[in-house]
């Protein structure tokens, strides 16, 4: 028999109070870096607007070394920004809020902790009984039944990535922020990440702004793929995926929106000679 899922949870404002429904509103976002060793400060980020809705999926490309990482770093108020608003939720970001959690590329499980002792980190506020059963729901929507007592080192890489994600979504966050989580896997794992990671998030709808360098993988999870131009980043293209899920990578429409993508970066005759 199909399980409930877990009972409606309270610790957490709905999305829908979010006001205009806006998760994320950027207004010329700028980032400066002082210069090393008597060298000019150096320009990341030289003006983004971007605003991102309660539930979408948007994900950010662009070359290596681009800013995209650092956008992150300053919405989930790690890094404060040189200039510009930044409000998420709608309030301005002042440092790190537990209502929004990272994702990184380096698995951040606790090596110390079984599966079900990392999933459960964060749920403190819960019962017993409250917290054995989210921990229980996100075991099986990650696909990690039957692992429940396993420790990290006895995981693959992908596994440890379904760990972390379990924890994060357990934790019941407003926004997940992801910085390329599936950066360091083989690429039929990588391909099996993100199908599950789209899967999840039409069950959780929760808003995601993901970072990653692979044009394929923005296509194949995106709502919108934001387009940042070399150093000092700003928007080359906003391309909209219209597209049903799971998209077929070898369909006309999937193609015609990573040759866009590929166009805005300057790249569309390597698009082409796939």
């Amino acid at each position: 028999m199909k399980s409930a899922g877990p009972t409606p949870r309270n610790d957490l404002p709905l999305r829908h109070t979010v006001p205009n429904g806006l998760a994320v509103s950027l207004r010329d976002l700028r980032m400066t870096f002082p210069g090393q060793r008597g060298q000019p400060p150096v320009e990341v980020i030289a003006g983004i607007d971007l605003d991102v809705h309660v539930g979408e999926f948007v994900v950010l490309v662009g070359p290596s070394g681009c800013g995209k990482s650092t956008v992150l770093n300053i919405l989930g108020g790690f890094q404060q920004a040189s200039g510009g608003q930044i409000v998420v939720g709608g309030q301005p970001v002042h440092g790190p809020d537990p209502r929004r959690i990272f994702v990184f590329q380096e698995n951040g499980v606790f090596p110390w902790l079984n599966v079900v002792d990392n999933i459960g980190f964060g749920l403190s506020k819960h019962s017993r009984a409250e917290r054995e059963q989210l921990i229980a729901h996100y075991v099986e929507m990650v696909g990690l039944k039957g692992f429940e007592k396993a420790y990290p080192r006895e995981l693959s890489g992908g596994m440890r990535q379904r760990v972390e994600l379990a924890r994060a979504l357990a934790a019941n966050p407003e926004i997940i922020w992801m910085d390329e989580p599936f950066g360091a896997l083989d690429y039929l794992t990588r391909l099996k990440m993100r199908s599950d990671l789209v899967r999840i998030w039409q069950s959780e709808r929760k808003t995601i702004v993901f970072v990653t360098h692979d044009i394929d993988e923005a296509v194949q999870l995106a709502d919108r793929v934001v387009v940042l131009t070399p150093r000092p980043a700003k928007i080359a293209a906003i391309v909209p995926i219209d597209l049903p899920r799971p998209r077929d990578m070898d369909a006309p429409d999937y193609l015609h929106a990573r040759d866009r993508i590929f166009e805005a970066m300057g790249n569309l005759a390597l698009a082409r000679g796939r």
